[in-house]
């Protein structure tokens, strides 16, 4: 019986593997032109690597470098802190929920990848790297973690998504309690089906990001 459920889980994760593989090969494909012209309107539009990476969370607990291209400023990090020290509305919400409704952070060209979801597209060498899946729970940072609690266990024995269901039930709109249940939800009861479902979604939400705002 449990040499059965081991070839079973097997046979589950060799075939999500395929099946992240055929979709990043067929999206970095028809992408590539688009990528190329993100990278070279960031680099014209403000100073700093097109690339942006940082540490993420992947299964297993292991840390990778997540990739998307550059939708921040380069003192990101100095605006960051002086808003905070100076408005406790603003302090309060990102320590609520790690984002900013108006975050001075971000680019003017920024903003519109970030709407379009289209500053996520490098993540797709992420897929092939194995260190992401298309589909998944959100690549949180360290730092994120430990608000995950105990759902965290679960979580982690799969790997992170481009896209998920935190992408196409409300996005912006979820509260980080919301997003750890969807998170531990698609741990729980992943499936392939499960997954071009949620593929399907994230397509039409791209096309129409209010979709996914609205949930």
């Amino acid at each position: 019986m449990v040499e059965r459920a081991r070839r079973r889980s097997l046979r589950a994760e060799a075939i999500q593997r395929a099946f992240d593989i055929v979709v990043a090969s067929m999206a970095l494909v028809v992408a590539a032109p688009l990528m190329l012209g993100v990278a070279v309107a960031v680099g014209i539009s403000s100073r700093g690597p097109v690339i942006f990476r940082q540490t993420r969370i992947g299964k297993h607990g292991e840390p990778f470098e997540c990739m998307k291209f550059r939708t921040m400023r380069t003192d990101a990090q100095a605006r960051l802190a002086a808003l905070l020290l100076e408005d406790e509305e603003a302090l309060a919400a990102f320590e609520k929920d790690f984002k900013l409704l108006a975050d001075p952070r971000i680019t003017r060209i920024g903003r519109l990848l970030r709407r379009s979801s289209i500053d996520e597209l490098p993540q797709l060498i992420n897929v092939f790297r194995g260190d992401m899946s298309i589909v998944g729970p959100r690549p949180v940072v360290p730092e994120e973690l430990g608000r995950y609690g105990s759902a965290a266990q679960i979580v982690l024995q799969v790997r992170p998504g481009m896209t998920g269901a935190w992408q196409v039930n409300g996005r912006n709109t979820t509260s980080y309690e919301q997003r750890v249940r969807l998170d531990l939800d698609y741990a729980l009861n992943r499936s392939l089906q499960g997954d071009i479902s949620i593929l399907r979604r994230t397509i039409r939400c791209v096309l129409k990001p209010e979709l996914g705002e609205a949930g």
